[in-house]
């Protein structure tokens, strides 16, 4: 007499957890890339809860404590008109983490998606956006960005506008060049051959297996995006004083250094290189997250 024996196949983990552990698994990898997040997750964290817990108003102005040096009621002292640059420094957080996701996202959809289209298909799509591209790159990056705030005027949506403008051929040229590689690669002619159409193609086959390189890009760029929108302050056309932003803050304490009050310009300088290098470091770890050939 034979038994049967059943073989009841295992449930499949849910694709959270998978994702959870993946991402855990690349945290702890890399100690630098998990500081990277460490420090990503504390600007967020300054970004969606900093206006509610700062001790003052960074609006208020106190000409009786006008530039205190650091201390314990003030950690960052006080800036001319007395107002506390801590404060300043925490809701200045908020305006320029907006500033660069808006315009990273923006860049992403426009040059991204170009791009791929371009390297995708060929012919005269690829034609048009390279040269749109080629004459965007023609002018200084900078001081094109300054001409589009000057025209358009000083305002957050057409500083994000901006800044979106002058990394479009950046992106265009990296989704170009991968498209252009994986364009007749095996899985494209096995989607192809399946039925797939083209736009199908392009975004459930091409787009998620360039994602890595692009991970990599939108990290570099969202800290030059930072820059920018300082850079565009500190020279006057960025946003408009009393908001609090970190190239004004800078700007504004630059004149005073040479009497001897550094803080005022040190900690907002401080804070702009922090978010900088963390979205330098950050791109390693993004990278890894989405790559499928690194997902098991």
């Amino acid at each position: 007499m034979t038994e049967t024996i059943s073989i009841v196949p295992a449930a499949a983990k849910p694709q959270s957890n998978s994702l959870f552990s993946h991402a855990r698994y690349v945290v702890a990898e890399n100690p630098v890339t998990g500081l990277a997040f460490a420090l990503f997750a504390l600007i967020a964290l300054c970004a969606l809860i900093g206006p509610t817990i700062v001790p003052h108003d960074p609006l208020a102005s106190d000409t009786a404590a006008a530039l205190q040096a650091p201390s314990w009621k003030h950690w960052f002292g006080t800036d001319q008109l007395g107002r506390d640059i801590f404060s300043r420094v925490i809701v200045a957080t908020r305006l320029d983490f907006i500033i660069a996701i808006a315009s990273v996202a923006l860049v992403f959809v426009m040059g991204g998606f170009a791009g791929i289209a371009a390297g995708f298909f060929g012919g005269w799509t690829d034609r048009l956006v390279s040269r749109l591209a080629d004459t965007i790159m023609a002018f200084p990056l900078f001081v094109l960005a300054m001409g589009i705030v000057a025209a358009l005027g000083n305002t957050v949506t057409n500083i994000v506008i901006a800044t979106a403008i002058i990394n479009f051929p950046l992106y265009v040229r990296v989704a170009r060049a991968e498209a252009n590689v994986r364009r007749e690669a095996g899985f494209v002619q096995a989607a192809r051959l399946s039925g797939n159409g083209d736009f199908r193609i392009l975004l459930a086959h091409i787009l998620p297996n360039i994602m890595p390189i692009m991970m990599v890009q939108i990290s570099l760029t969202m800290g030059y995006a930072i820059l920018n929108a300082a850079g565009l302050s500190f020279i006057g056309l960025g946003v408009k004083p009393p908001t609090p932003e970190w190239g004004i803050m800078v700007a504004e304490g630059a004149a005073n250094i040479i009497s001897g009050e550094w803080w005022i310009a040190l900690f907002p300088g401080a804070a702009l290189m922090i978010a900088v290098f963390t979205f330098n470091l950050l791109g390693d770890g993004l990278r890894d997250l989405v790559d499928p050939q690194r997902r098991t």
